[in-house]
């Protein structure tokens, strides 16, 4: 058993559902990160709200202080009043009565230099009965204060005996900030959020399940569809629907592959079609040449009959050539080994050794320089010869032949002052097994397989070949990219 499959059963194969855990793992992240930074927003907001209290309340504690009133100990936040040369607190409330601060001050006497208001932090000691398990108790652990002095001189003797203080006493107010609030309102956020998050991902997976789901409908559509196209019935198209999204572009696009697989397979059936054609011609003459010679063999004239078979049987070695090349050019395998050829030296070789013997016709070569081209030797001296041999059944008098370099490309023309083609023809010559009216003899040979091969080959080659306008006769374009020379590289 491969070592990933264990770890492929657990991860889900629906892209529904791959799709809806990803979204909740991302709205995850994101969630955390939220829940983190507003867990510490709520926090800071809430330590300053309790800041801001306990510097109201001391504020109210020195006011009440200067006018020679004692605080009441019922407070809700923790204060403590101290001065100079007393051990007992002038006053106290708000739970540090746990302390017995009456015998002694919990919290440290003024120093000498005074402050109008500061933040401190200070330990506060445990008492005898200190519950470390009790959050609303301050004994035992170290806080933040907010202090502030009072000076000997803001006090009148009156007010200072009422305080219970010498006149010459200074007095300073301890205000504990309670961290209580705060952390109560953080947890509490933070199991809100809890709450909401788990609630939100479950949801955020439903609805981007579902939504993929009802997305995905049309691609099932496509895929039930897809899978009845036979080859014996590729007729069938998918329904393109009408929104314009992404599914629209891919019922448009298998409808195209489907069109392209159905003219393929149609042209493959008029490919076989007319191979078999060609193919019965030749051989129903050799074979009826052959039960004629063999059924009156003292009136046969053996020597013209060898001729007859030998022609026909040379056109169908030619075809079967034809067909194989055709074969091996449709399976579009690369060209092994490039090479770099001169067209200009292959169309002048060609010119002096073609052979030209059925009627006379002049084979011409013209060329200024070299023209050099990637490519294999063989494949282009098969296309050449092919429009030679097409010009030459077509062609009065003259065959030319021109070699031209043109910036990167290389144009090889070959005119011949035939009849010509008709411009709607232009395209079709190029088609398999295809031949003018004017041009079916079968003594003239041929397959209408050449221009085809011819074609293949230019574009294996990057290359084009066209049938360009002419006055007289015809004139097929041979266009391919030029091979850089050694001082141009």
């Amino acid at each position: 058993m491969n070592a990933t499959e264990p770890r492929r059963r657990c991860w889900p194969r629906s892209v529904r559902a791959r799709t809806a855990l990803a979204a909740a793992s991302t709205a995850a992240v994101i969630l955390l990160g939220i829940g983190w930074w507003v867990h510490h927003e709520v926090y800071r907001q809430s330590t300053q709200i309790a800041e801001d209290q306990a510097k109201e309340q001391l504020w109210s504690l020195c006011d009440q202080l200067r006018q020679g009133v004692i605080p009441d100990s019922t407070n809700t936040v923790p204060y403590e009043v101290v001065a100079t040369g007393r051990r007992g607190a002038v006053a106290y409330g708000g739970g540090m009565d746990d302390f017995d601060p009456g015998t002694h001050h919990v919290l440290p006497a003024p120093p000498k230099a005074l402050q109008v208001e500061r933040i401190t932090t200070v330990r506060l000691p445990a008492n005898p009965h200190y519950d470390p398990s009790d959050k609303f108790s301050v004994a035992g652990g170290t806080h933040q204060v907010v202090t502030a002095d009072i000076w000997a001189d803001e006090l009148s003797g009156a007010k200072a005996a009422a305080l219970g203080v010498a006149a010459e006493e200074n007095l300073r107010v301890y205000v504990v900030v309670l961290p209580n609030t705060a952390q109560a309102i953080a947890k509490t956020t933070d199991l809100l959020l809890l709450r909401a998050g788990l609630v939100g991902l479950v949801l955020i997976a439903a609805v981007t399940y579902f939504a993929v789901r009802i997305a995905l409908r049309p691609v099932e559509a496509i895929r039930v569809l897809t899978a009845s196209v036979t080859a014996s019935d590729p007729r069938e198209r998918v329904t393109v629907p009408a929104t314009g999204h992404e599914i629209t572009a891919l019922a448009t696009t298998i409808n195209s592959t489907l069109q392209r697989l159905d003219d393929a397979a149609a042209q493959q059936r008029r490919f076989v079609a007319d191979a078999a054609h060609e193919l019965r011609s030749p051989l129903t003459t050799l074979l009826a040449s052959l039960e004629v010679a063999l059924a009156y063999p003292e009136r046969t004239d053996w020597p013209a009959a060898a001729t007859t078979a030998a022609r026909q049987t040379r056109r169908l070695q030619a075809l079967a050539e034809d067909l194989l090349l055709l074969a091996r050019l449709d399976t579009r395998t690369p060209t092994a080994g490039p090479e770099t050829v001169d067209l200009t030296a292959l169309a002048s070789r060609l010119t002096e050794q073609y052979p030209i013997t059925e009627r006379p016709l002049t084979l011409t070569c013209d060329s200024t320089a070299p023209a050099h081209v990637h490519g294999n030797p063989g494949e282009y001296e098969r296309l050449l010869r092919n429009l030679v041999d097409n010009a030459a059944r077509h062609a009065a008098h003259r065959i030319q032949i021109t070699v031209r370099n043109e910036d990167d490309w290389v144009v090889l023309t070959v005119h011949d002052d035939g009849p010509g083609v008709p411009a709607e023809d232009a395209e079709r010559i190029f088609e398999r097994f295809v031949r003018l009216d004017d041009a079916r003899s079968r003594d003239h040979g041929g397959t209408g397989l050449g221009l085809a091969i011819a074609r293949d080959l230019a574009h294996r080659h990057r290359g084009t070949l066209t049938l360009t306008s002419r006055t007289l006769g015809a004139c097929f374009q041979l266009r391919l990219p030029r091979a850089p020379t050694r001082a141009e590289e």
